[in-house]
């Protein structure tokens, strides 16, 4: 029950202190995940996030269940997934209460405007986090330049490129092998 509450409080703090969506969670993720509590490694966290980008729902929810899953099973999903979301439904409940009275004032749009571009640079960080520890090879650069440029230039679906991205990882990595099999035999 201890490790229940510790997943639903950790959640909830990152859930109650990262404004912006669920990508400007990941650096708090990463940190509270990582770091301090050591519930997950770098590479896991990056798995976490790219099935949580190819599967319905909010990015950082969906690492909250898988991350809760991993610990306690379906109620730690459960206990970690309620604790992403309840201070979003609270303040949510909150700011719609009064937002129709605040909405026009000028302080009000100017505060909104600098949290947008402190997002933005919460959102930059978490991903240059996440290159540098991806991007270790000339095929992962190659993925990373076409998917971008794919996202960028088409109308393609997320979870299309992500599906794709990991077929082509696999594509690669088994002709490398095989291609340093063959070299390895040769000699």
């Amino acid at each position: 029950m201890r490790e229940l509450w510790t997943l639903f409080i950790t959640f909830a703090r990152i859930g109650g202190f990262t404004f912006g969506g669920g990508y400007a969670m990941l650096p708090m993720l990463q940190k509270e995940v990582v770091e301090n509590k050591n519930w997950a490694t770098e590479e896991e966290l990056m798995d976490y996030y790219a099935v949580g980008q190819c599967t319905p729902g909010i990015i950082a929810v969906n690492t909250a269940t898988f991350i809760g899953y991993k610990r306690k099973g379906i109620i730690g999903g459960i206990a970690a997934t309620l604790g992403v979301v309840a201070p979003s439904l609270v303040i949510i409940m909150i700011i719609t209460a009064f937002i129709k009275n605040f909405a026009q004032l000028e302080m009000v749009q100017h505060a909104l405007a600098g949290v947008r571009v402190c997002v933005c640079v919460l959102v930059f960080d978490a991903v240059f986090k996440l290159a540098k520890k991806s991007l270790v090879d000339a095929a992962a650069f190659l993925i990373f330049f076409l998917v971008m440029a794919l996202s960028f230039f088409t109308d393609i679906p997320t979870y299309l490129l992500v599906i794709s991205a990991g077929l082509a990882g696999i594509i690669i990595k088994v002709i490398f092998e095989k291609t340093k099999k063959s070299e390895g035999a040769g000699s």
